[in-house]
């Protein structure tokens, strides 16, 4: 597929930034008790919600990059306090005047002129993507400020989570076109001008998956892995080469337009005279993509992650599947802010992390696994897509979630 010019890619991202600042934003202001957010960055040292409030021009914090949101009404004023940048100016209003007062006068300053109840800081001990603040800043402010505003500075994890977790009207959009740039990738490998059974190797995918997205000109936000599972071994991860019967698995996500994929698809490496995926792993994917649909029909805004889990996994028992779910939300970071749906070594409650509400207009890695009982031994099939959920439910962004690739 052909991918956006960097021109186009930043404009988009922009366009992107400029729908978050002015809709989700206040949104999430409005539902904290904060009356000002304040944000600071250091260079190199950049706070986790730092690419969700920079335009794409402006990829590191100039020594410290501070921000701060201030409700005026129902909407929110954001300033800079930061070096001059014109980049910055397209979607701040300075505050810092740069050259004639410190930094932190000019903080000191707005915050005598706004005289927030409570101020919201990026320190948190439960969530990382609310944890941000550097030891340093914050030492500086203990020094610097007074008493008075040390004292209302307050941890508010919804402002994180929610303003990186729901997406805006562009990104969801560009989602189709960024799922299919990852499975490009993906469906390049799976063929038989790639995989020479009894010769190439499961690491050799892994190179050819990290090649083929640095030659597209992009990234990967973890180097992808790839295993199988072969009759005679009870093992579900095998690494090495690789033989005709194998099942093969891959996971692989990228970070394309400030969004990230996170797939796992299945190939099967066809033994002589084989010219179909055999019943029995045929059927076992027809029980893994049931799987995958109660936990769509679970997944609603206004549930917690942990009652999706509890739900589920009722739900698949009830059905007699033996099934394991560890999804998670898929945004602008892989393993994204949100609410966890499990984990795959914990598929009971999972405290802080599992009471996160769901919320439309969210991206997930539907990712779970069934063992399903063949001829010749058991199987585990493990998938994963990248979905959206929205106001009418959960919706896969790429086709073939219920095909197992067929390698001669």
């Amino acid at each position: 597929m052909n991918i956006r010019s960097v021109k186009e890619q930043y404009e988009l991202r922009n366009q992107c930034l400029k729908e978050r600042l002015e809709t989700i934003l206040p949104r999430v202001m409005m539902e904290s008790e904060a009356d000002l957010w304040l944000h600071a960055s250091k260079e190199y040292n950049e706070d986790p919600t730092f690419r969700a409030l920079t335009p794409a021009q402006y990829p590191t914090a100039r020594r410290i990059t501070m921000f701060a949101f201030v409700k005026d009404g129902e909407d929110v004023i954001r300033y800079s306090l930061s070096m001059p940048d014109e980049h910055l100016n397209a979607f701040y209003t300075p505050y810092w005047q740069f050259g004639k007062e410190s930094q932190m006068d000019a903080l000191k300053r707005l915050l005598e002129e706004v005289d927030p109840k409570k101020i919201a800081i990026n320190a948190s001990a439960d969530f990382a993507f609310g944890d941000g603040l550097s030891m340093g800043i914050y030492t500086t402010w203990l020094k610097e400020l007074d008493e008075k505003w040390l004292d209302r500075m307050i941890s508010d994890d919804h402002l994180a989570i929610k303003l990186m977790e729901l997406r805006t009207p562009t990104e969801r959009k560009l989602l189709p076109e960024v799922v299919e740039a990852a499975f490009s990738v993906m469906n390049a490998m799976y063929t038989s001008e790639v995989v020479e059974p009894d010769v190439t190797t499961t690491q050799d995918l892994e190179w050819f998956m990290m090649q083929k997205v640095k030659d597209m000109g992009l990234d990967y936000w973890f180097e992808p892995t790839m295993d199988l599972q072969r009759e005679g071994s009870d093992d579900s991860h095998i690494t090495g080469v690789i033989r005709r019967g194998d099942l093969l698995h891959c996971d692989f996500g990228i970070r394309y337009m400030n969004l990230c994929t996170d797939t796992q698809r299945l190939a099967y490496v066809a033994k002589e005279g084989e010219d179909a995926i055999p019943k029995d792993l045929a059927n076992g994917m027809k029980v893994n993509n049931r799987f995958q649909d109660i936990v769509r029909s679970c997944m609603k805004a206004g549930k917690t992650g942990n009652e999706v889990l509890a739900e589920a996994l009722a739900q698949a028992k009830e059905e007699g599947i033996e099934a394991t779910l560890y999804s998670h939300p898929c945004n602008m970071y892989g393993h994204g802010p949100g609410p966890t749906i499990g984990l795959w070594n914990q598929q009971s409650a999972i405290p802080v992390k599992g009471d996160v509400e769901l919320d439309n207009d969210t991206t997930y890695a539907l990712e779970l696994n069934v063992k399903v009982p063949c001829k010749n031994k058991d199987y585990y099939i493990y998938t994963e897509e990248t979905v959206l959920l929205d106001e009418n439910g959960v919706k896969f962004l790429y086709e073939g979630r219920d095909q197992i690739t067929l390698i001669k």
